[in-house]
This record gives C-alpha cells, structure tokens and sequence, in this order.
C-alpha cells in the first residue's frame, strides 16, 4: 500500500528536485546524486554513494543524513534499496588507500567507484561539496547539497547506513576500540583505547593524533642519545 505524502513532505521534496529538474532542462536525463560518508574519522574506509532517481519520485523522509535518527535512516536505506526504479551503487576506499592518497583523493576516488557501479551509466552528477572529481561527466558540486537536492539526499542515507555497517563489522574484530559506537570518529573513549592498544589496521595512520603516534612507536631511542663528551 503507497503511503499519500502530506501536501507539505511534496513541496518539500519537490523544492529538493531544483537541481536535479535544472539538469533535466538543459537535456540530461540520468542524473546521479553522490555524496560520502566517512571523511573525518580517524579509523576505516571513506564510503561514497551514487543514486538515480527516476523523474517524478518523491521518496518521504529523505533528507540530509545527519538530520535524521539512526532508525530512520536505516529505515529509509531499506526504503531506497526496495524501489525497482532506482539506480544505486557504492564505492568503499580503505584506509590504506586513504593514507596513500589522501583523504580528498580517496573520497573522489570512492565517488567515482559509486558511479562505476550503477546499471546505466549518467550523464550528469550532482556531487555534494564544493569540490567535484576529476570526470570527463558533466555535473555540479552543490555545497550542502545534501539538503538541498533528493537524489544527494539519498546517497548520503547509503553512503552513511552502508560505512555505519562496515564499522559494526569492524567492532566484531577489534571490541576493544568501541568501533559499534563511534564509527572510528576522535570520541575521548577512542582516543583513550587508540592511546591504551595503539593504532591497529585499518586506522588512518596519516591522521593526527594516530600519525605522531605511529611516529613514536618507530623511533629509535639510540638516536636520542647525546654525547656529552
């Protein structure tokens, strides 16, 4: 049975279609929204999503992903991947790969992955930010877009249920960091068990305060020898 959206969910949907109605006005027709989740932890893989949405879909509740509770965001990832019509797919880039690239090259890197996955491929992207990939694809970086645009609105609901999942996983194999609870991000209880246990796999070893850490775990006390004779 089809949920009847309330007169106001359709305007605000549909005020959330401007980029995505623009695209489609200048004769682009399969517009990806992407975004990413994952960008400012200090543990695990930056995870992109891209999202097609057919002209004319209005999905309730789909919004900025980090407007919307846990459950309902959960509820809304199932809601999207459940609807035939939409096109999706996910890029995941690990934290080796991040430390070797940087974070921005391995979030455009993982966007790209994204749109590689999707069924047909598009010919235009909205990319949440103000920065957009290096693509051969016509497209425009929209700054908050994941409040302003659906399609964006959508991947990040992917993109961010899809990372929560891994680091969940992540928690089965290292409990001992607390991964379940704070996804990888710099909470004083992962500081303390990064400062107890140390740095294990897939923590960024670029990022600070893991980078001084792992510093200081290969240096050579011989080294810091003086002599005074």
């Amino acid at each position: 049975m089809q949920t009847v959206l309330s007169q106001e969910e359709v305007k605000r949907l549909k005020k959330m279609m401007r980029f995505e109605n623009k695209a489609r006005k200048l004769g682009f027709k399969c517009i990806a929204g992407i975004d990413e989740a994952g960008r400012g932890p200090l543990a695990g893989p930056v995870v992109a999503a891209a999202c097609v949405l057919p002209k004319g879909t209005l999905i309730e509740g789909v919004d900025d992903s980090k407007k919307l509770l846990p459950s309902e965001r959960y509820a809304l990832f199932q809601k999207i991947l459940s609807l035939t019509a939409v096109d999706y797919g996910i890029g995941v880039i690990d934290s080796l790969i991040i430390d070797q690239v940087n974070i921005l090259q391995a979030t455009f890197m993982a966007m790209m992955a994204a749109v590689s996955r999707l069924s047909q491929a598009p010919d235009y992207i909205l990319v949440d930010g103000d920065k957009m990939p290096t693509t051969t694809l016509p497209g425009t970086a929209v700054i908050k877009g994941d409040g302003f645009s659906q399609s964006i609105a959508a991947a990040s609901i992917l993109a961010k249920v899809t990372r929560d999942n891994l680091m969940c996983t992540f928690d089965e194999k290292w409990p001992e960091y607390g991964f379940k609870s704070h996804k990888g991000y710099a909470t004083p209880e992962h500081l303390l068990a990064i400062q107890k246990h140390g740095p294990c796999e897939i923590h960024r070893k670029s990022f600070e305060p893991i980078k001084s850490l792992t510093e200081i775990s290969f240096f050579n006390p011989l080294s810091a020898i003086t002599n005074y004779d």
